[in-house]
């Protein structure tokens, strides 16, 4: 292999990608990677005004960039995204489903609402985004679905079973369609992060923070922008042959426990 070829398996000019949750913690430092990767970015997330500051945000670093307002829970919205998507940009090629919510109720004690919402969130809404942008993947020549699980769908975690749940489905899922979706050229792969430094994470007590920073082998939190290479590894031709997998990036939490 030739060094000009090395260095473009990593480049993902002109390629659509839409990352869900893209306007803070891990799915901004994706958005923010993308598009230094040169990629035409869309963005989802719930918050309108995050939005459209996150829009603003990527093309001030100079990338082609929308961001749509859109809850995972309804499935109007995610046609909303890929219809923006299509509509701006042409096509779609490789979707990342990034967003999430982690409540915290302990089993026995579940409320149906909170199991409805967190199943919605976590797992019905990165199936039907794809299902809805499925026939503009199957247009793309590199056509790939990145979907962002967790250490909690390997291992016990307090608290957060639904949280688990949802995530571990998502893991059957990318299988499943890992293999379905083979045959049309699309890829599917799942990137499980360990203790990332997002706010989602800072909002937990101090104590709980250092004890999920001390469990990995390298007794530290990840910074999110950690998550871009693996997410693109997975996504551009630098990961052609790799599909229904799982990368593990979580600093040796999981073996560690």
């Amino acid at each position: 292999m030739n060094p000009e070829k090395l260095r473009s398996l990593f480049d993902m000019t002109g390629r659509v990608v839409i990352i869900t949750g893209g306007t803070r913690g891990i799915g901004r430092a994706l958005a923010e990677g993308y598009t230094s990767a040169g990629a035409r970015v869309v963005v989802a997330s719930r918050k309108a005004e995050a939005c459209r500051e996150t829009e603003e945000h990527l093309r001030a670093m100079g990338g082609q960039a929308i961001a749509v307002p859109a809850h995972m829970a309804r499935l109007e919205d995610l046609a909303e995204v890929v219809r923006r998507t299509v509509e701006e940009f042409g096509g779609v090629d490789v979707v990342v489903n990034n967003a999430a919510t982690a409540l915290t109720q302990t089993v026995g004690a579940y409320t149906e609402d909170a199991w409805q919402k967190s199943l919605d969130v976590n797992l019905k809404g990165p199936v039907f985004l794809v299902q809805e942008a499925l026939p503009h993947l199957v247009a793309s020549r590199h056509a790939a679905v990145l979907n962002i699980l967790s250490g909690a769908a390997f291992m016990y975690s307090a608290g957060v079973s639904m949280y688990a749940v949802g995530k571990a489905g998502l893991l059957a899922h990318t299988r499943s369609a890992a293999a379905e979706y083979a045959q049309y050229g699309i890829r599917v792969n799942a990137l499980a992060p360990g203790t990332v430094d997002t706010d989602m994470v800072r909002a937990n007590s101090e104590e709980k923070v250092q004890n999920m920073a001390e469990i990995m082998f390298l007794k530290r939190m990840a910074d999110p922008d950690e998550m871009v290479g693996p997410a693109l590894l997975l996504t551009s031709d630098a990961g052609s042959f790799i599909t229904g997998q799982v990368l593990i990036a979580d600093g040796g939490m999981v073996v560690a426990r």
